[in-house]
C-alpha cells in the first residue's frame, strides 16, 4: 500500500538520490545532469508551493512537488512534477501521486494542471498522463536535446478542472 503525505525538510535526505538519478540521466527533465544538491533542493522543495512523498513500507519511493504555473493572471493553472524510484516503477505508484496531485491542486483552488515539458520519448510518462484526463496541447520541436537521443520534441499537456 502507498501512503501519500506533505514532505518535510528532512525528507529531502531519501528524495535527493531519487531525483539525482533522474535528472542525471538527462533524459526526461530540462534541468542539468550536473544539478548539484543545493540546487535540487531549491528545485524541489523551496520554489514549490508544496511537495509530497509516496512512501512503501515506511520508505520514500516517490515525490511530487505543485506550484502555479506562472504567477499573476496565470496562477489559476498549477504544475507538477514527479519521480519514482527506478527500482519502483511499474507498481502504479506514478499514477497513484499523479490521482493525488489533481485531488491537491482542486482542494488548492486550482482550476487547471498544465506540463510544460514532457519529453516525447518518455513514452510511460505520456500514457499515464493520457489516463489521467491530459492532453497534448501543444509541440516544441526539438526542444529537448536529449543526452542519448539529441534532439527530441516535448509535449505540454494540460486538463482543465470542471
Amino acid at each position: 500500500m502507498i501512503e501519500i503525505r506533505r514532505a518535510a525538510n528532512q525528507d529531502f535526505e531519501a528524495i535527493w538520490p531519487i531525483i539525482h538519478e533522474v535528472f542525471s540521466k538527462g533524459d526526461t527533465y530540462s534541468f542539468s545532469p550536473d544539478t548539484s544538491k543545493e540546487e535540487g533542493f531549491r528545485i524541489w522543495m523551496d520554489i514549490p508551493l508544496a511537495t509530497y512523498v509516496a512512501l512503501k513500507n515506511g520508505q520514500i519511493v516517490g515525490t511530487y512537488f505543485i506550484k502555479p504555473n506562472q504567477p499573476g493572471l496565470g496562477a489559476h493553472i498549477c504544475n507538477a512534477g514527479y519521480i519514482i524510484n527506478s527500482n519502483c516503477r511499474g507498481e502504479g505508484i506514478g499514477r497513484a501521486l499523479c490521482e493525488h496531485s489533481l485531488n491537491e491542486a482542486k482542494n488548492l483552488e486550482f482550476k487547471g494542471m498544465q506540463f510544460n515539458y514532457v519529453v516525447s520519448t518518455n513514452r510511460v510518462a505520456v500514457e499515464l498522463w493520457k489516463k489521467c484526463g491530459f492532453k497534448i496541447v501543444g509541440t516544441l520541436y526539438n526542444a529537448c536535446n536529449h543526452k542519448e537521443k539529441g534532439f527530441v520534441d516535448v509535449y505540454i499537456m494540460y486538463q482543465w478542472f470542471d
